[in-house]
């Protein structure tokens, strides 16, 4: 079998996703998500100038070769840019094994280590209230696992809150709105939020919390002895990633398990919070750490070390990337938790999928490969619009992290 073509279909049902087909002379193709929130149009560049013309006439079988091809051979290593793209033909490659075996992907990567893939859902509201609320709903429809985010008093706007009713969705069109920040504020607020909503569920609902960057290492090491009475599943991205000695300080003040990872590329990036063990939960996607190839390597080295994956799972992945998770995370030992946010009905058309979510947990299904198709023909009806995500700024105006 040898690889005949490769395509990039850019569309946004919705929001702008980034495909990746891969066809071969049996006339198998694979599919890869390549999409990267703001910035879609370099990969899309990155894949079509350098990458698809170094694959015509390869074997697909061979992805160890062809990946470590992509990423030695083009001497400039690493970046989300770059592993986005090696992710998008690795997946790809996957894809085409599973479908020329018959058999679902989890199976080539040593089949079922669970039945179901634990899943949590994304709850959020304007105030303690109406999160509350939100989370009251989704555990009614069957989620064992809910990250709660709210509005902060003072702050107009906050991250994992929507404006109006619409779904939370980061990514605007036109060019990068701006929001303002307090962190003292939030530090005051946030466990009040989780108090109210362990007095309203008690402790069977696991809870996890997203700070996105957002705190110094002390001030993450206060909230997270505060949140300590409300027995978290996670604290995700508490501080920043570039100083990772910061998390060293962040673990010797808390016991609140520490998640982090989801702008990470390579095992590189997370080395030494895994090593050391700073972190519990590594949050690295499929999409953007190199996919299957390189992900396995970096769940391998958390093992060693008693770190979970998490991998990232927003809706600006596309079914794809939720898709490989899936195959992913059922089959690996150090499986830890699914970020799970369903999809619009329109993305759900555009990639039509077997895999599904019952009581709490997701499943990939047993379609050969992935289990995940485009319909290019309605995907067409949704052409690419720009957008960016927010920009974040400190109430006196300094630009901070969003």
């Amino acid at each position: 079998m040898k690889i005949t073509n490769a395509l990039v279909n850019v569309c946004s049902p919705g929001r702008n996703f980034v495909t990746l087909k891969i066809e071969t002379d049996d006339g198998i193709y694979g599919l890869g998500d390549a999409t990267l929130n703001g910035r879609e149009m370099a990969v899309v560049s990155y894949l079509t100038e350098h990458v698809i013309p170094c694959l015509i006439g390869r074997d697909p079988f061979q992805t160890e070769d062809i990946w470590q091809y992509l990423y030695r051979g083009a001497y400039w290593r690493r970046g989300p840019v770059t592993m986005a793209a090696i992710a998008a033909v690795d997946v790809s490659l996957w894809d085409i094994k599973g479908k020329a075996l018959r058999t679902p992907v989890y199976n080539l990567l040593g089949g079922k280590s669970r039945e179901g893939v634990l899943v949590y859902a994304h709850a959020h509201g304007s105030t303690v209230e109406e999160a509350v609320d939100d989370v009251g709903r989704h555990v009614e429809l069957g989620y064992l696992a809910v990250r709660a985010q709210s509005g902060v008093p003072g702050l107009e706007s906050t991250y994992g809150v929507p404006k109006g009713t619409q779904a939370y969705e980061p990514a605007e069109r036109g060019l990068p709105s701006e929001s303002r920040w307090s962190s003292e504020l939030y530090l005051r607020h946030t466990p009040r939020l989780f108090q109210k909503i362990r007095e309203a569920f008690g402790e069977d609902v696991h809870l996890l919390h997203d700070c996105h960057h957002r705190l110094t290492p002390i001030e993450a090491a206060r909230l997270g002895k505060d949140l300590e009475p409300f027995h978290l599943f996670w604290m995700e991205d508490p501080i920043p990633a570039e100083l990772q000695v910061g998390f060293k300080l962040l673990r010797e003040h808390t016991t609140t398990p520490i998640a982090t990872g989801e702008v990470f590329n390579t095992i590189w990036d997370a080395h030494d919070l895994i090593r050391r063990q700073w972190i519990d939960y590594i949050r690295t996607s499929v999409v953007h750490a190199g996919g299957f190839t390189h992900l396995k390597k970096i769940a391998d080295f958390a093992a060693i070390y008693n770190v979970r994956t998490g991998c990232h799972g927003a809706t600006d992945l596309s079914p794809i990337t939720m898709a490989a998770a899936l195959h992913f995370g059922i089959a690996i030992h150090n499986f830890g938790i699914q970020e799970h946010m369903p999809h619009s009905a329109e993305t759900d058309e555009v990639f039509p999928h077997a895999y599904r979510f019952d009581a709490g947990y997701m499943y990939p299904g047993d379609a050969p490969g992935l289990g995940v198709d485009i319909d290019e023909s309605l995907a067409s009806k949704y052409p690419y619009q720009r957008a960016y995500l927010p920009i974040n700024r400190k109430l006196d105006g300094t630009l901070t992290d969003w």
